[in-house]
């Protein structure tokens, strides 16, 4: 007869990611995992498989917890220019205080070797939803004439996702919240945002 499992994958799940996302894959040994999370290391292995599969598993649930309130955001109806303004402003609040500093896709990105192809491809799924979002956001700005005629929608949604994920990065550095505020404002009058 199989043993109970004597733990929720699902509340393990959330305690790693917030592992990985504070400490990042390399400095998180299996024995941090183990004790971290409060199981065996044999449970782990049956569970979850590899450290790098828990990662993996880990990012997805991150990337599924933090991607739509963004996307959800950019599809609300009426002036799409206000709510740029408040994506970014998002991105330049503090985070929450039990919140790791940053972005995990950012650290994962950072930190990810080249030839980790898992890894890259869900960054640049998470990527480009977002460049995805701000397209279409753009479109419909372009559309309601908050933004000139001739504007390439796609290429500001592609400036404005590069100028977010470094305002994640250079935000959590010393004098970078001010930097990442000076380039939220220049993103805003290159838009024509008259609140800018």
């Amino acid at each position: 007869m199989a043993r109970t499992r004597e733990f929720d994958p699902d509340q393990v799940l959330e305690r790693a990611m917030r592992l990985f996302w504070l400490k990042g894959y390399s400095a998180t040994s299996i024995s941090d995992l183990v004790e971290h999370l409060g199981i065996g290391r044999a449970s782990l292995y049956a569970t979850f498989g590899t450290k790098h599969e828990l990662y993996l598993a880990a990012l997805d649930r991150y990337i599924q917890q933090h991607d739509p309130d963004v996307l959800e955001l950019l599809a609300m109806p009426g002036p799409v220019l206000p709510a740029i303004r408040a994506l970014l402003d998002g991105y330049l609040a503090p985070p929450p205080a039990d919140d790791p500093k940053g972005c995990m896709v950012v650290n994962a990105a950072v930190e990810c070797p080249p030839d980790d192809h898992a890894v890259r491809r869900r960054i640049d799924l998470s990527w480009g939803s977002l460049e995805t979002a701000l397209t279409s956001a753009l479109l419909r700005a372009r559309a309601q004439g908050e933004i000139p005629a001739g504007a390439d929608a796609a290429q500001l949604a592609r400036f404005l996702m590069v100028l977010m994920q470094g305002m994640r990065v250079t935000g959590s550095a010393e004098g970078g919240a001010r930097r990442a505020g000076d380039a939220a404002i220049l993103a805003l009058r290159t838009l024509g945002s008259p609140t800018a």
